[in-house]
């Protein structure tokens, strides 16, 4: 693909979540030459201000400068272009985040604005979101969130190539959440390792969603496609440890001068195929490579649906340590070397009621010899046989916990009632249907609020679960990524239609934790459960939320 280089220096986007270190700033700068080296194919075309405002002057502020006497600017992490970049402190929420500075008389003032307000009306939690834009005292600031447990997908991807899993989640997940935020009418234009994140729990998180583009005055004529090839590079580096390009860029070297763009699996051996295709599919979206058999992705919804009809791909298996090998004893032979203590071969184990009662057997058949009845014999050597333990070593002599069955789930429905608006997160990124996937690194998410008790918004909010029929409910399994109180309810058991109001549902259990047990005092039956969350608390980064990855039903 023919490229070009734009002027400005492409730090900025290191300004969402942690300090520029001087080996990130490195990093930055050896990714200049390619990230600003965009495409010209016939299709896409992305124009970035060659002219910024140098004369706009960033803002002269310093460390402990207030912003509406609530964000505390802590330290900045980006100075460019008029504008610039901090982590700061929410006063009144006491959590960190992050804000974008620039003079209001700067001309990208007012498209930041109006960027970071489309952005914050999203509400999508994949991406970071936008928590405040504000034109205030000369100043125009956007204040987003701060995940101080997220990593940029920059020093994953120099760590070396994504086994075929993890590729395939980040290449999912960001496809999807590009494709909901096109949906809304929203581009990002500058999605590169820098503007992705991945949390410590596996999540993919996209931050600078049309803010990083308007700080830059970038502007494309097909947005989709710009983003298709975006996410199509991101996938490439990922399984190569390459950027797609000839020039290096993010920390990653580019592809040979004069070769072209070639298929990952040529470049490095051990590529996942269908993933290599899947690349080459969001990259070369013209279909001008005469050996592609597969239709090109031209937009971020047609790739999330190929990666759908990918055969799935399992996790790799943990690795197995071997237990170190048993080491004999040893002791002095009258003051010379030691030499091994002998060891009697292993006997099977045995409960103590087995060798007592083997012991018991014995000597009553002594005694039944004695007196020559091989009748009574033969029958107290059966009779201990049948009664006797089986060893442990093969579990079978372990009490057995009779539990009750499993529950099948056919559907789920987020509850929020009034005063709430009827629904919490059904759909996006922490969809319900990863309540009972069946997956715990999938999970469904509550929306953030500002204090425990859903920002004195709402009692609660919650899942009812439908069970396909009346069943007898002897238990819910509740687990959570973070503590949270929960309540367990029941419809009445005749119920012929979920109910959607609060008051059809009966309190029979309710517990606190991260894996909470619900189990009824008395048998209950009924097809319409109800899973309500009464109090979150703080996640790792400051919010409330509840955020459920299972939930199990036994009888």
């Amino acid at each position: 693909m023919a490229e070009r280089s734009t002027a400005a220096v492409d730090v900025a986007d290191n300004s969402g979540e942690q300090p520029l270190t001087a080996e990130a700033g490195k990093a930055t700068t050896d990714g200049v030459a390619a990230d600003k080296k965009v495409s010209t194919h016939k299709n896409t075309e992305r124009a970035e201000s060659e002219s910024p405002a140098r004369d706009a002057q960033p803002p002269e502020l310093h460390s402990g400068h207030k912003l509406a006497r609530r964000y505390r600017l802590e330290e900045c992490v980006t100075r460019l272009d008029g504008f610039s970049s901090w982590r700061a402190v929410d006063e009144k929420l006491r959590r960190a985040v992050g804000v974008h500075l620039l003079p209001a008389d700067h001309p990208r003032a007012r498209p930041v604005l109006a960027a970071a307000r489309s952005a914050a009306l999203l509400g999508d939690p994949r991406f970071v979101q936008v928590l405040d834009a504000v034109e205030e005292n000369d100043l125009v600031y956007v204040v987003h969130e701060w995940l101080p447990d997220a990593t940029e997908l920059t020093p994953v991807l120099a760590s070396g190539p994504m086994e075929p899993h993890e590729a395939y989640q980040l290449v999912n997940q960001v496809s999807q959440a590009m494709a909901a935020a096109h949906r809304e009418g929203l581009a990002h234009l500058r999605l590169n390792p820098g503007s992705v994140l991945r949390t410590g729990t596996g999540q993919y998180r996209i931050r600078g969603l049309a803010v990083m583009a308007a700080l830059r005055g970038i502007t494309s004529e097909h947005p989709q496609q710009t983003d298709t090839e975006a996410i199509g590079a991101l996938l490439y580096a990922a399984l190569t440890q390459r950027w797609p390009y000839e020039s290096n860029a993010h920390g990653l070297s580019g592809l040979p001068k004069g070769v072209g763009l070639i298929a990952p699996d040529q470049v490095r051996a051990g590529v996942h195929r269908g993933l290599s295709e899947l690349a080459m599919r969001a990259l070369v979206n013209d279909g001008a490579t005469a050996s592609r058999q597969e239709k090109p992705c031209t937009t971020p919804e047609e790739l999330a649906k190929a990666v759908a009809a990918m055969p799935r791909i399992r996790p790799p298996e943990p690795d197995y340590t071997a237990p170190p090998p048993y080491q004999r004893p040893s002791v002095p032979r009258n003051g010379g070397p030691a030499h091994p203590l002998p060891v009697a071969p292993p006997l099977p184990l045995q409960s103590r009621t087995g060798r007592a009662l083997k012991w018991s057997v014995s000597a009553l058949l002594i005694a039944a010899l004695g007196l020559g009845s091989w009748q009574l014999a033969d029958t107290l050597l059966k009779d201990g046989e049948k009664d006797t333990p089986r060893s442990q070593s093969s579990g079978d002599d372990v009490p057995k916990i009779v539990g009750g069955k499993p529950i099948g789930i056919e559907t789920v429905k987020d509850f929020d009632p009034p005063p709430g608006d009827g629904s919490e997160k059904a759909d996006g990124f922490h969809a319900v249907r990863y309540a009972y996937d069946g997956n715990p690194a999938t999970y469904w998410s509550t929306n953030f609020y500002t204090t425990a008790k859903f920002g004195g918004l709402k009692s609660g909010v919650g899942l009812i679960l439908d069970l396909g029929k009346k069943q007898q409910v002897g238990k819910v399994q509740v687990s959570f990524l973070n503590d949270a109180s929960v309540q367990l309810m029941t419809a009445p058991a005749d119920a012929s239609s979920m109910p959607m109001d609060l008051a059809s549902y009966s309190k029979v259990a309710e517990g606190t934790g991260k894996g909470v047990s619900l189990k009824p005092d008395k048998p209950v039956q009924a097809r319409y459960v109800l899973v309500w969350l009464t109090k979150l608390t703080v996640t790792e980064n400051g919010e409330f939320r509840g955020r459920i990855s299972e939930i199990k039903v036994t009888s």
